[in-house]
């Protein structure tokens, strides 16, 4: 058990910082809201975090790869906790979006960093089940996080929320300054951040993607895959409301279930990872997320939304946990940094493409036609995928 100790210590920071996260969700769509009454202005909050992306992603892996990872990670902890505690002080909508460019930065330094951490701190046959534990503490962030945000903003103010969700980052900040694992950085080593530095490593990755096609191929394959999920996401409140006629105390009733559907994929992967092949655990997750999708596009009631939603749920934690064991099995933690930051700035940019496309086919066919195709071409994308990954394996 003392072997699981520095592992526990980083699942909870991470953990806590997950359920954060959705917490300033939930206060910062009704702070945008309330201050514009647009529904326009609360999606572009969907926008933020790919286009910062997009212009931070270029470097942040030439920065992370060099650098301690836990320190930046600790560092990400304190700006977002500073930041978001002084959103309630912001006069109008431009510093509203300012702070949270901000935190969209923090975040595109926080993933990159944590990633390559989880894979220095937990050794490669602990990879599996703490890949499961995490899907664990994702879906439960995923419904506690919401949940502990509108019982909060219910019981006091959106404004103390805020507050409140700026400490739970310092108490994750903490935590992972009881990890007694350190990292082997050399000061002296640590190169300039420059131009040609950043165009070196840009190399560096090429390379890199160029020598181990098969991973690049899953690891790019499985990114533009789940495009289709973002896009579906993004439409998810107006679908569900507009087109299904669900209720606002159905849809949330809809995203606690899924919440569930999650916790007993994440509960039985976590017992029994060991009896799972990664290749199996993506192959059969991302099929059966597809169908999920499919099934949701196609719903027409509650219950026909809520048996896609739990069967998506279930399966995409295995589906997460088998990427991300697969991933850090298979790329260099010297170079991981500016490996998955490389791969993110290419979803970021295609989300992006995406978000608008989406927006414009939804204007001039149905939301229901758009969502039907978008399911049936990730289900279509996700068998010529498995197949490809059979036929290799």
């Amino acid at each position: 058990m003392n072997s699981w100790k520095n592992p526990i210590l980083l699942l909870l920071s991470i953990g806590i910082s997950s359920i954060g996260n959705f917490i300033h969700l939930v206060a910062i769509n009704i702070i945008v809201y309330q201050l514009t009454g647009s529904a326009a202005a609360v999606a572009g909050l969907w926008i933020i975090g790919p286009l910062t992306n997009i212009f931070t992603k270029f470097w942040t892996g030439s920065f992370i790869d060099y650098r301690s990872k836990r320190s930046v990670m600790i560092l990400t902890y304190m700006f977002r906790a500073v930041f978001i505690s002084l959103i309630p002080f912001a006069p109008n909508m431009i510093v509203i979006y300012i702070i949270l460019v901000v935190l969209s930065i923090a975040n595109a330094f926080f993933h990159p960093a944590s990633s390559t951490y989880i894979t220095i701190l937990v050794p490669i046959e602990k990879r599996k089940r703490f890949n499961s534990f995490y899907s664990f503490a994702s879906s439960g962030a995923f419904i506690i996080g919401p949940a502990i945000g509108g019982t909060l903003i219910l019981s006091t103010s959106v404004e103390i929320t805020l507050w409140l969700n700026a400490i739970s980052f310092l108490i994750a900040s903490i935590l992972l300054l009881f990890i007694s694992q350190t990292e082997n950085i050399v000061k002296e080593a640590i190169p300039t951040l420059t131009v040609s530095q950043i165009i070196k490593d840009f190399t560096v990755v090429q390379s890199f993607m160029k020598e181990n096609k098969y991973v690049s191929f899953i690891y790019l394959g499985f990114n533009l895959i789940m495009l289709f999920t973002f896009a579906m996401d993004a439409q998810e409140v107006v679908f569900t409301q507009q087109v299904i006629g669900l209720s606002e105390l159905e849809y949330s009733m809809l995203i606690s279930l899924t919440g569930l559907g999650s916790v007993s994929g994440a509960i039985l992967l976590s017992i029994f990872s060991n009896q799972f092949s990664i290749r199996n655990m993506i192959s059969v997750g991302i099929i059966m997320t597809a169908i999920g999708y499919v099934i949701y596009a196609f719903s027409w009631s509650f219950t026909s939304i809520v048996v896609g939603f739990l069967i998506l749920g279930f399966f995409l934690v295995f589906l997460n946990a088998g990427i991300m064991t697969f991933y850090q099995n298979n790329v260099p933690v010297d170079i991981m940094g500016r490996v998955t930051s490389i791969y993110q700035l290419i979803q970021s940019a295609l989300q992006v493409f995406f978000i608008l496309v989406i927006g414009i086919a939804a204007d001039i066919v149905s939301m229901r036609l758009t969502i039907i195709i978008l399911a049936l071409l990730m289900f279509l994308s996700s068998c010529l995928f498995v197949f490809a990954i059979l036929k290799k394996g």
